[in-house]
């Protein structure tokens, strides 16, 4: 760590790298919603799917305001603000469970998004700081992987809570959430974050610097097309993830609560395990080069869930986590050094918008899986990864020609 992280920053980088535990924690219950609100409520897989679209929605609408926030607030008080919209949107599962409504619900879900894409609008940039610039893809991978950690406590914790029996609250899971992250809000507001500062953050302080932030941003083709390529990532990512247990129980190869801690500690097991290796590898081989080895295993691995040839197909699902892991930090570490001599946190709302793209790849995988099977629907995951896998030979290209 002494490597990838400078010495007087090593504080706060662990208090950052807390909250991508917190937000992955967030995000992987909404794999087990997924299947348990198709029985509580009796919804269908294209319905349930609604649940990503909500909660990705509030990335969407939310990221460019987290982004002006921040700068004009700070890295600090963006983060509180963030937990506390986070804690308000867990605790309204109470009410909307006494009211079993799916909408009060799906509310709930879209405020605790609004409040996730402000903790990462912060935290995914303010890491990529705090070191030298050629560690920056490395130290993020580095901090995704306590993420990655949140991903495989939730279904497990979760889901063997849910599944365990047919009455079983999911109230308390979000009300001992919502607790929790007001605790950590109490935290960050106590605490003294360092701020990194850039001339540019600076100066986009009028509606006018900030459309000539955004037009410098979008004219580079670094961080445009970067940010094309984390939306194709995150219809892969998301979908599979929000689907994983249907796809396991589909034709009897687990039950429910058996899938729950496959996901856990299999799949997302997996996954952060990848990505530690991957923060690894990469701080002795090119991010670029990995990126592009990444982007082929993950096509080939959710061609052979689409083909549906037996035991291959169930293994081309883990090679995708294996693989994709360290997709979202190295894209995101690539495009936001690309985008420097702009507004840094400005260029990272707009990257935080892109889990939209998991709610389209949830709805599209859902809807061909209603019609046809769960494996014919990772045709969906298949398109965002080769979209990836262009992305990473243009990069990998630009690279050599420089």
């Amino acid at each position: 760590m002494s490597r990838l992280v400078s010495k007087k920053y090593l504080l706060p980088f662990i208090l950052i790298t807390s909250l991508f535990f917190m937000w992955g924690f967030a995000r992987a219950i909404l794999d087990v919603l997924n299947k348990h609100f198709q029985e509580m409520l009796h919804i269908s897989i294209g319905q349930s799917a609604l649940i990503q679209a909500t909660t990705y929605l509030g990335y969407f609408l939310m990221a460019l305001p987290a982004g002006i926030l921040i700068t004009r607030l700070g890295y600090r008080k963006g983060v509180v603000t963030g937990l506390l919209l986070f804690a308000a949107g867990a605790l309204l599962f109470i009410p909307g469970e006494s009211m079993m409504s799916f909408g009060m619900f799906l509310f709930a879900l879209f405020i605790i998004g609004c409040g996730l894409v402000i903790l990462e609008t912060a935290a995914n940039p303010y890491a990529t700081e705090l070191g030298e610039k050629e560690t920056a893809a490395s130290r993020l991978n580095l901090a995704q992987s306590f993420n990655g950690l949140g991903c495989i406590l939730a279904p497990v914790i979760v889901g063997g809570f849910l599944f365990s029996t047919p009455e079983s609250s999911v109230s308390v899971p979000y009300g001992i959430m919502g607790v929790a992250v007001l605790l950590a809000a109490l935290v960050f507001s106590r605490v003294k974050l360092p701020e990194i500062n850039h001339d540019d953050d600076e100066n986009t302080s009028s509606n006018e610097g900030l459309g000539a932030t955004i037009k410098g941003l979008w004219s580079n083709s670094t961080f445009r097309f970067g940010v094309i390529a984390l939306f194709f990532y995150e219809i892969a990512e998301i979908s599979i993830n929000s689907l994983f247990i249907n796809y396991a129980t589909a034709d009897g190869w687990m039950d429910k609560t058996t899938a729950s801690v496959v996901l856990s500690f299999g799949a997302l097991g997996l996954f952060m395990l990848a990505r530690i290796v991957g923060s690894w590898v990469m701080s002795k081989v090119a991010s670029e080069k990995v990126l592009v080895i990444c982007g082929l295993m993950t096509v080939i691995g959710a061609l052979l869930v689409v083909l549906n040839i037996g035991w291959l197909s169930r293994a081309g699902v883990f090679m995708c986590y294996a693989f994709e892991a360290i997709m979202f930090p190295t894209i995101f570490a690539i495009t936001i050094v690309g985008a420097q001599g702009h507004n840094v946190k400005i260029a990272s709302s707009f990257l935080m918008m892109t889990p939209i793209g998991g709610a389209v790849g949830t709805l599209l995988m859902g809807q061909i899986a209603d019609i046809t099977t769960m494996s014919t629907a990772f045709i969906i995951p298949a398109i965002g990864y080769a979209f990836v896998l262009v992305y990473a030979l243009s990069v990998l290209r630009k690279m050599h020609n420089a």
